[in-house]
Parts: structure tokens; sequence; C-alpha cells
């Protein structure tokens, strides 16, 4: 059985609120962000600016990721369920040990 070869993270920069920085995802996610936001209408860059308006205080990245997959898990078209959702933004989840933690 062969693997396929692991891809490296793509950094890319995006404009967010004036300011100018940089995000670094795995392609895949990269890919799957385009869909949701061409699903929705809107541009990347934009849909990355609604996650950053609710990530709190989680970096970007994983901001980026848990929204994505948050989309994917709720089994929504892309152009449904709104940001508004925080689609698993600053949930917490339940952790191997009985604990919480956030997700």
């Amino acid at each position: 059985m062969t693997r396929a070869p692991l891809r490296e993270n793509a950094k890319r920069s995006v404009m967010i609120a004036g300011h100018r920085t940089s995000v670094s995802l795995e392609a895949e996610f990269w890919t799957a962000l385009q869909e949701i936001a061409q699903g929705r209408g809107q541009s990347v860059q934009a849909l990355i600016g609604a996650i950053d308006s609710e990530r709190g205080a989680r970096n970007l990245s994983s901001a980026i990721r848990v929204f994505v997959l948050g989309v994917f898990r709720d089994e929504r078209a892309p152009s449904e369920g709104p940001l508004a959702n925080r689609a698993g933004i600053g949930q917490s989840v339940q952790e191997a040990g009985g604990g919480v933690g956030e997700a």
C-alpha cells in the first residue's frame, strides 16, 4: 500500500480589516475554504475576514481549520449555515478523559 505524498502548508497573504497578514494552511484546507466561499458567493478573503471576527483568542489558521471542519461536519451545503452559527468556532469538545476542552 502506497501513501499519497504529504502536502506542505501553503502560506498566503490576506488583508483583514485593513491589515495584511499571512495564513498558513494545508492545501486541502485552502481548497475546502475556496469551495465554501464560492458556495456562499463571497471571496475567500471575505470569508477569512468573517472567521477572523468570530475567532476570539484562537489563532487564525486554527480558526479556519475548525470552521471548515464544522461546515463539512454539519453536512450543510456551503451556501447554507451563515457564519453566525460559528460552525464550531469557540465551542467546547469532550476530551478523551472526560474533560472539556476548547475546540
